[in-house]
């Protein structure tokens, strides 16, 4: 049986006068995790018994990143599954996509990750090592490009 991990892929805003393109102001939350190989990654978690998938996704985010489910704006029509093998078992995570309401809200990390960063695609592709998590916020950002 997989392991399951359920989480948010959060993005804010930028309010800028000098882009004509909404979408070159928006910037992806990812969080260094505390161990291991100190990898970046959006919030998330392992599914606890009794919750559902979304409920774990908001969970993790609150947990991990500081941030109440009041103050994100869950995006309809985005759901990614991920599988890859984590130490030879196999993994499953699932992200929905979720916008900051105000887009200076403080970020307060739990002891699981020791920085974070707002970044624009390109620089979180870069951080974000694994080349499925890179795909994803690339399929994020057309999607978000494609609802302007």
């Amino acid at each position: 049986m997989a392991v399951r991990a359920c989480g948010l892929i959060i993005y804010r805003r930028l309010q800028s006068a000098t882009s004509s393109k909404v979408t070159d102001n928006i910037e992806y939350l990812l969080l260094q995790t505390s161990y291991g190989t100190h990898h970046w990654t959006p919030p998330k978690g392992h599914v606890d018994p009794g919750e559902d998938d979304l409920q774990t996704a908001f969970r993790e985010t609150q947990e991990e990143a500081g941030l109440q489910a009041s103050q994100l704006t869950l995006i309809e029509g985005y759901k990614k599954e991920l599988h890859y093998p984590v130490r030879g078992k196999p993994k499953t995570v699932i992200y929905w996509l979720a916008e900051m309401k105000d887009c200076n809200t403080e970020i307060k990390l739990s002891e699981e990750h020791q920085a974070f960063q707002w970044l624009k695609l390109e620089d979180a592709c870069k951080f974000a090592e694994y080349e499925d998590m890179q795909a994803t916020l690339k399929e994020v950002h057309q999607f978000l490009c494609s609802k302007e």
